[in-house]
């Protein structure tokens, strides 16, 4: 039975992603994910890729569901981050709000004036994570909101990058007030129906506590959903014939939101990817590979801390997703970070393809 509803999964992929007639070597970048799941890394995992809506490869590893939710981390910033565009383009929100336009509490408050573009670009000022301890015991985003609101910026807003996912909360918020509905539901409907995108949902990563959204790391998905998303943003919105999103929308998600603000040695584009350029992120998304002359992003991304890794290239016209958690932490004693160590999957395929040409 568990034979053939593995078969079946690998069937309703071919089904939605035509086989490409062209054959790859595959054997690389299988052997990578399946050293990091006989090190113990991970109990498991699945891999797809898709190029130019053909499924290229899909395998999974270490006896892993079909349909198994995971809890994707950072991962989801992509995601959550999709579901505020979404509110910008059917309402009258917009990137250059300032908080205090719609979150009344935080007016007066140095927090109040940044606007939404810096919440969801890791430029605002706003501390990255709670202080010790925490807990975030709340049922709702609007608590969760002002356990932010007495916290000291930790930098003046715009003038430098550090990463985080706090701040993704105050915008999760302004989108609640501007439509009158909670996240969860605005995930709901305006990004996992039209997708199609049956087994996703947002939760507080202290499973334990409350239930309000956690937007910078508390994505649960499949496989199957997230390539969904991916084909939306690698169709500039359009999703089988649906505009989710508007195609300008998705430009502005993928252009450097950093701007003048200082980005420290270290951060994940350099570390992960040996590149040195400073537009290293958007709106939820890294920009991992740019442009030299244009300066746009043509690879973008979004890795987890616990190994799952999205990405698109669209000189490749290839998307895909790494889907897994990792065992234990991040870092391991051999120097291998489920975090830094997921950009290879994509290096791997970009090789794949260019040694098939």
């Amino acid at each position: 039975m568990k034979r053939l509803s593995l078969y079946l999964f690998i069937l309703s992929l071919f089904f939605c992603y035509p086989c490409s007639a062209q054959k790859y070597d595959f054997h690389p970048l299988d052997s990578i994910v399946s050293s990091w799941m006989s090190k113990g890394y991970y109990p498991g995992g699945a891999i797809a890729v898709v190029k130019n809506d053909s499924l290229l490869f899909s395998k999974n590893y270490g006896g892993f569901a079909e349909d198994k939710q995971i809890y994707v981390a950072s991962a989801g910033k992509w995601v959550a981050a999709a579901v505020i565009a979404a509110v910008v383009d059917q309402t009258s929100l917009s990137w250059d709000d300032p908080v205090e336009k719609w979150i009344p509490e935080f007016r007066g408050n140095v927090k109040g004036a940044i606007p939404l573009r810096r919440l969801l670009s890791h430029t605002s000022g706003i501390c990255p994570y709670l202080p010790d301890p925490k807990i975030d015991n709340y049922n709702h985003l609007d608590s969760s909101v002002m356990q932010i609101l007495p916290l000291d910026t930790i930098f003046t807003p715009g003038s430098r990058f550090e990463y985080g996912g706090l701040a993704m909360q105050v915008a999760g918020r302004m989108a609640e007030m501007v439509t009158g509905t909670e996240f969860e539901e605005l995930f709901q409907e305006l990004i996992c129906k039209p997708l199609g995108m049956t087994n996703s949902h947002f939760t507080p990563v202290n499973r334990d506590g409350g239930h309000a959204p956690m937007l910078g790391g508390g994505l649960c998905t499949t496989l199957h959903d997230y390539l969904c998303f991916l084909k939306m943003i690698y169709h500039n919105g359009n999703f089988e014939g649906k505009q989710i999103l508007h195609p300008q929308t998705v430009c502005e998600m993928q252009a450097d939101q950093v701007g003048t603000a200082r980005v420290f040695p270290g951060e994940y584009v350099e570390r992960s990817l040996g590149l040195h350029h400073t537009g290293i992120y958007g709106l939820g998304e890294w920009r991992e590979i740019v442009d030299e002359k244009s300066g746009e992003a043509y690879q973008v991304s979004s890795p987890g801390w616990a190994g799952a890794y999205p990405w698109i290239n669209k000189p490749d016209g290839v998307y895909g997703f790494f889907i897994a958690h990792v065992q234990g932490d991040a870092n391991k004693a051999d120097v291998f970070s489920s975090f830094y160590g997921s950009s290879l999957i994509s290096r791997t395929v970009t090789e794949i393809l260019n040694n098939h040409q």
